[in-house]
């Protein structure tokens, strides 16, 4: 069945406007829900800059907007402790399969999450930040290696059993730093297209509308809420890594 040019935009505004409202709303998984099913639709050539633009404008308006619910001093830890770790995930393991790894990881993130639920009083203590440096240095291997850096920072900020707030916006602090260096990276790349930054500017309003939506909704839901929701999430991505993995495997 073909779908039509209207249909098309329309389909990608949905998938964006939902992507958008997760990522504004619990502070992560937009690139899991859009990655998939933009690719499937425009390619992966106009998905992945089309989606690295979007996922820094969201950073970008929240850390503006809720700059006084970041803890800076965690993220500052993470974003220098994850630059260190990048070149080591790009030499160290190089000849590590990036579908094996991605399996063992989508496993644990499952079973983190899958914990979660039976044990939720489960904390970190973290008070000189040596953690977050490892937790900084371990997402900076994952993300050099196999683009995968945020699934550990959303596992240490779970630990550390941030407030609502603190969660998302703190996230978005780093994810502000990882998103801008993807940017340049597609720029420098020469993804930086035409038709990729006609395609963002005409859905910007649908991601606009989104973010407020996303956070009128976060504002709304309980702490306990929260975290449940922050749970499925993990595990549908540990899922869709392990899923991924396994096809890839098999293949």
């Amino acid at each position: 069945m073909n779908i039509g040019f209207d249909n098309i935009y329309i389909l990608i505004g949905i998938i964006l406007f939902l992507s958008t409202f997760v990522r504004s709303a619990f502070g992560f998984g937009d690139a899991v829900i859009a990655m998939p099913l933009l690719s499937m639709i425009i390619g992966l050539q106009l998905a992945t800059p089309l989606i690295a633009f979007i996922a820094a404008t969201i950073s970008l308006i929240i850390v503006v907007k809720d700059h006084k619910h970041i803890d800076f001093h965690v993220t500052w830890r993470l974003v220098i402790s994850s630059l260190i770790g990048i070149p080591f995930g790009l030499l160290l393991l190089k000849g590590v399969s990036d579908n094996w790894a991605k399996l063992i990881l989508g496993v644990c993130i499952v079973l983190f999450g899958l914990y979660n639920f039976i044990k939720p009083s489960l904390r970190l203590d973290d008070k000189r930040g040596i953690i977050s440096l490892f937790a900084g240095f371990l997402a900076g291997i994952l993300g050099g290696a196999y683009n995968t850096n945020g699934p550990l920072v959303v596992i240490y900020g779970k630990l550390k059993q941030w407030s609502p707030e603190k969660f998302r916006n703190t996230l978005q602090g780093y994810f502000l730093f990882s998103g801008f260096s993807i940017l340049i990276g597609h720029g420098l790349a020469g993804l930086w297209t035409t038709e990729v930054l006609k395609l963002y500017l005409f859905l910007l309003p649908v991601v606009l509308i989104a973010i407020v939506t996303g956070d009128h909704i976060h504002k709304r839901i309980s702490g306990d809420r929260f975290n449940q929701i922050v749970n499925i999430l993990l595990i549908f991505i540990g899922l869709i890594l392990f899923l991924k993995s396994v096809h890839s495997i098999m293949m």
